[in-house]
């Protein structure tokens, strides 16, 4: 097997990125030990001497995948937060936005979290880049917290648990949806909870 190289011309680093996208893309429908290096460059329409030129095998493709993804997946709950005032006026909407836009994150990309909650369990490093990725959101929303004056006791642990209750009710919105349940109502009683434990202090 040959060095692995970085693409330098654009056309290169966009055949890359490709082989990113549509090998994960495909490890995720079809699952992770289903798939080769010869399927992913038939899917993604190259040459398997390429893929080999950038990777050394699924594997390098998948984890570069994840990180894509985790971003993509963590990040649009920031985005309601950014760079907008937040106040006590207006936080129970803002909950509310965060709550419907991760959702609609769920619902794009369930044969991909289903994929990698079962990768996480096997393979440390890919665990530990959605461990990272959840830190990484909390310090930023306790800063966007912190820059529109919350004063709020044990703040990364109050922010961290609020990710953990959007990310579970948004798993039984989407995977679980129990026919007995009333979401509407679920989701209140989310947004109060959090409303209790991170409300602007007077």
């Amino acid at each position: 097997m040959g060095d692995i190289r970085e693409p330098i011309k654009e056309s290169a680093i966009l055949k890359k990125q490709r082989i990113i996208e549509k090998g994960f893309e495909l490890m995720c429908e079809q699952g992770y030990h289903n798939v080769n290096c010869v399927d992913i460059a038939k899917y993604a329409g190259v040459s398997t001497g390429i893929i080999y030129q950038y990777f050394n095998d699924k594997r390098d493709i998948f984890i570069e995948g994840v990180k894509n993804y985790s971003n993509s997946f963590m990040f649009p709950m920031f985005d309601v937060f950014e760079n907008r005032e937040i106040n006590n006026d207006n936080i129970h909407n803002l909950l509310g936005n965060i709550i419907d836009n991760f959702i609609d994150t769920h619902k794009m990309s369930y044969r991909a979290h289903e994929e990698l909650m079962s990768m996480s369990h096997i393979d440390s490093e890919i665990k530990d880049i959605f461990s990272k990725s959840e830190l990484e959101l909390t310090d930023r929303i306790v800063s966007s917290l912190k820059k529109n004056g919350f004063v709020i006791s044990n703040i990364y642990e109050k922010v961290h648990i609020m990710i953990g209750l959007v990310d579970n009710f948004c798993h039984e919105v989407v995977y679980h949806n129990h026919d007995n349940m009333k979401y509407d109502i679920m989701k209140r009683e989310i947004i109060d909870i959090i409303l209790y434990m991170i409300s602007k202090e007077k």
